[in-house]
């Protein structure tokens, strides 16, 4: 294999890394957080039946969060969507062109 497709595989692999990495760290401060609300909301508030605004009001931030949370995992986890890399790679290639052109010095071996 060519020193520049082993650099790509590496460069790929490590994009991938960050974007799990990211994920992670993201599933962390939701837990984190909404642990908090959970815990500060049930010691300031009675667990009643009847006061179903008052859990929406602090269950609503992890619901939603919890939605983009579940995006988030799908995008990094689940295998990519032709659309999406194609779209990947051309926009990597445009704004590898458009660097090239604005600095061809730095280009120069």
């Amino acid at each position: 294999m060519d020193i520049q497709r082993e650099q790509q595989l590496r460069e790929r692999a490590k994009a991938r890394v960050k974007a799990i990495r990211g994920f992670y760290s993201h599933l962390t401060v939701y837990i984190i957080v909404n642990l908090l609300i959970i815990v500060l909301f049930s010691s300031i508030t009675s667990w009643t039946r009847t006061d179903w605004t008052s859990w929406w009001t602090y269950l609503s931030t992890p619901v939603f969060w919890g939605i983009g949370l579940l995006a988030h995992g799908i995008y990094v986890f689940a295998p990519k969507i032709t659309f999406i890399k194609d779209w990947e790679e051309r926009k990597i290639k445009e704004l590898m062109e458009k660097d090239r052109q604005h600095h061809p010095s730095d280009h120069t071996f």
